[in-house]
């Protein structure tokens, strides 16, 4: 879960989601405008697996945003900093 009460943001377990939602957010994820893998063009099914296996090991998290009740992938970098950042601490 989040490090504040007050931040929007909640942490979802992503072996708790079902897998064919998890499946879709993944690959919503990965095929969303503006996504750069880099110089060379990586198969969708390469980088699902890739997010997945990031997911497993903690790296990605799967967030559900309170706010605007929508669901999105973070790095655990990127959870934290927001979360520090909504209870000034960052």
């Amino acid at each position: 879960m989040s490090d504040s009460d007050d931040t929007p943001w909640v942490e979802v377990p992503w072996d708790q989601v079902p897998a064919e939602t998890l499946a879709a957010l993944i690959e919503e994820f990965v095929t969303r405008d503006g996504t750069d893998y880099g110089a060379s063009e990586v198969a969708v099914s390469s980088k699902v697996s890739q997010v997945r296996e990031q997911l497993r090991r903690g790296e990605v998290l799967i967030v559900f945003d309170s706010a605007s009740e929508t669901v999105n992938l973070l790095t655990r970098r990127e959870f934290r900093e927001r979360v520090r950042g909504m209870s000034g601490g960052g």
